[in-house]
């Protein structure tokens, strides 16, 4: 077993990385960084502006913003200051109301908000606010991480935000060794994300939201083709989660690096695999754990934003959830996430929005099918591509790609992004 202090710093990066968040944790990373600068002016601003880094306002454009019916950061900036409590975190909008909305609505048409790109930063996560009135002004910095707020002290360097990510470096035999022995007591934590994320997929069922893909998988004509499988349960119920989170619904999810949808896909396909396999609730918490860690690692050598789809990372926890599940040890996990990486790999990010569950469609798919291929003992090669014989050089492969190699993909997409149209 796994020495106490080394499994405590673990468990402080999970709960530090594994936390409750309502709507896309970009918007509401503004609307947190616009509430502590409100908070910091004492006063009901007269004039707000946002200084955002490219993928921020990525990430940020095309989303529903919860119990609005309205999208992007306008609005969410409008109720950080209106309504917003630094303290719920990422949750800073739950006290939202009707009339919120439209002090919100109102506040926007009278043209106090501006939003533009924050230049001379390498830091691909930074929000800069700054609140004004009656001749005094107040300003918050979020950056590294989406509750991560920084001195106001210039331009946040890479090395600088970093270390939010990393207290303790992992590597997979790290991951695999405290899944498997920690004591059951130290993770039962992780099945709140059980509780938040697919009670999200139920709450989901109840409306139309985004473009309905986890109702479509239930309907007859799906069912038709997918039949009542252990595959469509899984691919209906996490695409589910992520319609009611893109489509704006006010319901909590249970995020993972910074984002709900990499915490919806690293929860639904396990939780829903182990229900249908009869697997114990032992290995259930073990399978989460081992799931939303694996996301963890390879998100300290990605970032917190890349260019890179987060369903790529989630997806591979997800299968090595799946792998262990299924009977497989530690081998048969390497050999899944090796699997993963041969196919997904370059998947750009296009910012969070109603489709994002299709992503997450395609990244649950291959995550069932890579933990099949390593169930048989078959494995993609060192001789293929990008992956290696060392799982965790196969891993930084893929996040170098993500975080240095994609990163005129990442401007051309951002690019594309803001100036579509006849």
């Amino acid at each position: 077993m796994i020495e106490k202090k080394t499994r405590e710093q673990i468990i402080a990066l999970m709960h530090q990385e594994v936390v409750p968040a309502i709507g896309c944790t970009e918007p509401m990373c503004v609307a947190l960084c616009t509430a502590k600068a409100t908070e910091q002016l004492g006063c009901r601003p007269e004039k707000i502006e946002a200084l955002l880094s490219a993928n921020i306002l990525k990430n940020a454009m095309g989303v529903g913003i919860p119990g609005t019916g309205m999208i992007g950061l306008p609005i969410a900036i409008a109720l950080g200051a209106l309504i917003g409590k630094s303290d719920y975190q990422l949750e800073v909008l739950k006290d939202l109301t009707p009339e919120a909305v439209e002090q919100g609505r109102k506040y926007i048409a009278e043209g106090r908000i501006h939003i533009a790109m924050k230049e001379g930063i390498s830091e691909k996560l930074y929000a800069e606010v700054i609140c004004s009135a009656g001749g005094k002004s107040a300003r918050a910095i979020i950056a590294g991480s989406h509750t991560h707020f920084i001195e106001d002290s210039g331009a946040c360097t890479v090395e600088r935000c970093d270390d939010v990510h990393a207290p303790i470096s992992l590597n997979m035999r790290l991951v695999y060794d405290f899944a498997t022995t920690a004591p059951l007591d130290e993770i039962r934590f992780i099945e709140e994300a059980r509780t938040y994320n697919m009670n999200a997929a139920r709450e989901a069922i109840k409306g139309n939201y985004g473009h309905n893909l986890g109702k479509t998988i239930d309907r007859p004509l799906a069912k038709g083709i997918f039949g009542h499988s252990i595959y469509s349960h899984i691919i209906s119920r996490t695409a589910s989660a992520c319609d009611a989170r893109m489509g704006g619904a006010m319901i909590p999810v249970m995020s993972n690096s910074g984002s709900g949808n990499q915490g919806i896909c690293a929860t639904n396909p396990v939780c829903v695999y182990a229900k249908e396999n009869e697997n114990t609730e032992e290995e259930l918490l073990r399978a989460l754990t081992l799931s939303h860690l694996t996301a963890i690692y390879i998100k300290q050598s990605l970032g917190s934003l890349s260019a890179l789809c987060g369903c790529v990372v989630a997806s591979i926890g997800s299968s090595c959830g799946i792998t262990y599940l299924m009977g497989g040890n530690y081998e048969r996990i390497c050999f899944a996430v090796k699997n993963m990486i041969a196919n997904l790999t370059g998947m750009i990010c296009d910012g969070a929005k109603p489709s994002c569950s299709l992503k997450i469609t395609s990244g649950v798919s291959t995550a069932l099918l890579s933990a099949l291929l390593a169930m048989e003992g078959k494995c993609v090669t060192s001789e293929e591509g990008i992956v290696d014989d060392c799982v965790d050089k196969s891993i930084h492969n893929l996040t170098s790609i993500g975080a240095d190699g994609m990163g005129v993909t990442d401007n051309l997409v951002l690019n594309i992004m803001t100036t579509k149209g006849c």
